[in-house]
């Protein structure tokens, strides 16, 4: 099981941006799509898909929360071509953020933002593939600049099979920000490559619910100790999202979330539904009463 799946939320675009990111990656595929019916957002689909062997999530739910650099997409790419030939591709009806080119870390490199609004960064990795093809790049900005070290290690005690790697702090001058400290570090969590830096600049952007990270639980126990642990913000707690003391938004549900919520009859997929929309933290043994009818 993939512990942490990133999630993306859309207007109404998600499984066409989903299908158009499987187009750029080998072993990649959509694996399933969903609708949940009469939610706050009206009818709500919901994309299941992998890149690169890796699973990702998206929703269409409405034009409530925007895309921004603040959690980018970072590629391993084997060759120079291979950048060129992606960087094509998201550069149609995108934004260049940092042009393509040689750079100090990386002999080809650039950073876009795609039509959908998602951001990437293509790297040119020498010595070729790494064991992750896409590695989430968290930007801590404005009032959490800074917090990068802090934040890696607080995730790193949360979840197993994680740590802290390489931290690369910028040097005298380097920086606008005088808050910013670390210009890149890696991490891992529960298994998977995470970056991470403070921005060096000023930014007008902030870590949103448009971009979230899934955690997959296995069981009750599973789902209040993730909840306990990442949830700091009460108001932003409804049908498991959470907002941690960094400002990520975080989704603590069950790993088979689409059996719990979408299996059954339309009476007890409508019942098990109402039942989940008014929760904050998912409560199975409530939902498995509701779609029983003896909640």
């Amino acid at each position: 099981m993939q512990r942490i799946v990133p999630h993306l939320w859309y207007d109404k675009e998600a499984k066409e941006a989903a299908t158009f990111y499987i187009s750029l990656f080998d072993q990649s595929k959509l694996l399933n799509v969903s609708v949940i019916g009469d939610t706050p957002s009206g009818d709500t689909e919901i994309v299941n898909f992998e890149l690169a062997g890796q699973k990702f999530a998206a929703i269409s739910a409405g034009p409530y929360f925007k895309l921004n650099p603040s959690i980018s997409l970072m590629v391993a790419c084997d060759s120079a071509e291979e950048v060129n030939r992606i960087w094509a591709a998201l550069s149609e009806d995108g934004m260049e953020m940092m042009p393509l080119g040689e750079y100090p870390f990386s002999k080809w490199y650039g950073w876009i933002q795609d039509r959908y609004g998602l951001s990437w960064q293509l790297m040119l990795v020498d010595g070729g593939q790494t064991t992750q093809k896409i590695t989430p790049h968290l930007l801590f900005s404005n009032a959490v600049c800074g917090k990068t070290e802090e934040a890696m290690r607080y995730y790193s005690e949360v979840f197993e099979d994680s740590g802290v790697g390489l931290i690369s702090r910028y040097g005298e001058g380097e920086a606008i920000s005088s808050m910013a400290k670390v210009n890149y570090a890696a991490f891992k969590l529960g298994g998977m490559a995470f970056s991470a830096a403070d921005n060096a600049y000023d930014a007008d952007f902030n870590f949103n619910e448009a971009f979230s990270l899934i955690v997959n639980c296995e069981d009750q126990r599973e789902i209040d100790y993730f909840w306990d642990r990442l949830s700091a913000v009460p108001e932003a707690e409804q049908c498991g999202w959470i907002k941690d003391k960094f400002g990520v938004s975080w989704q603590i549900v069950p790993s088979n979330f689409d059996e719990v919520l979408l299996n059954g009859s339309k009476d007890e997929i409508q019942r098990v539904t109402e039942a989940f929309l008014k929760m904050k933290k998912f409560d199975l043994e409530a939902l498995e009463r509701a779609r029983l009818g003896t909640e």
